[in-house]
């Protein structure tokens, strides 16, 4: 069975459930600077950029209090809208305790990553944190797995990129690590069509059953 020196993660879908916090976070602001709200679908065509580069893009003038209100909304209703993911923590728990380096690459800014991951307890499990702010291209570039590759000096084909979209399947394959589709979100669930990822997970109890054969 193939094993692994190395672990990526992201984070949005994949660690958390936090998309109905974004879609409501950008909403937020967007009824009270632009009087408008947007569909999820709508939010979800603009990911990519970090929410930085979406708001600029959507405030102009406004930006510098559209940012504090849209960051202000997103940590006061994170306990609220949005928690780890059941059994992730323990997941997280035992490849650390087996040494092996773990990170997070995500196409999220900086702020929001640090804000996520400290509200749900994990940010000390990760030894690297590449967010879109860290990078020139966002996914599905790979240039944050590589920034780990490097870091770490690890061999690309034992590295495992765990993610919930198309861009975490792309970048992994262009950087030349595996990658696992996880499908545990009905976001990435509704948005699966078959695509050519290493492995597959539908839960977190099947990717747990999974570590235990190569952990």
């Amino acid at each position: 069975m193939q094993q692994f020196d190395g672990f990526i993660f992201d984070i949005d879908g994949t660690i958390t459930s936090t998309n109905d916090l974004i879609f409501a976070s950008f909403n937020h602001v967007a009824e009270k600077y632009l009087n408008k709200n947007f569909t999820n679908e709508e939010i979800i065509s603009l990911f990519g950029p970090t929410e930085d580069v979406i708001l600029r893009n959507w405030m102009n003038d406004k930006y510098e209090d559209a940012r504090r209100d849209y960051f202000h909304f997103y940590t006061s209703q994170h306990n609220a809208m949005a928690d780890i993911f059941p059994g992730i923590r323990e997941i997280l728990e035992k490849i650390k305790s087996k040494g092996y380096p773990i990170s997070i690459y995500t196409g999220k800014g900086k702020d929001s990553a640090e804000i996520t991951l400290e509200q749900i307890g994990v940010r000390h499990f990760f030894d690297m944190i590449v967010t879109g702010d860290d990078v020139k291209d966002h996914k599905p570039s790979p240039e944050g797995i590589n920034k780990f590759l490097e870091a770490f000096d690890l061999n690309p084909e034992k590295v495992l990129m765990i993610g919930d979209a198309a861009v975490d399947v792309i970048a992994s394959k262009d950087a030349g690590v595996k990658s696992a589709l996880v499908l545990w979100d009905s976001y990435a669930l509704e948005k699966f069509s078959g695509l050519d990822s290493d492995y597959v997970f539908r839960s977190v109890s099947e990717f747990a059953e999974f570590l235990k054969g190569i952990l």
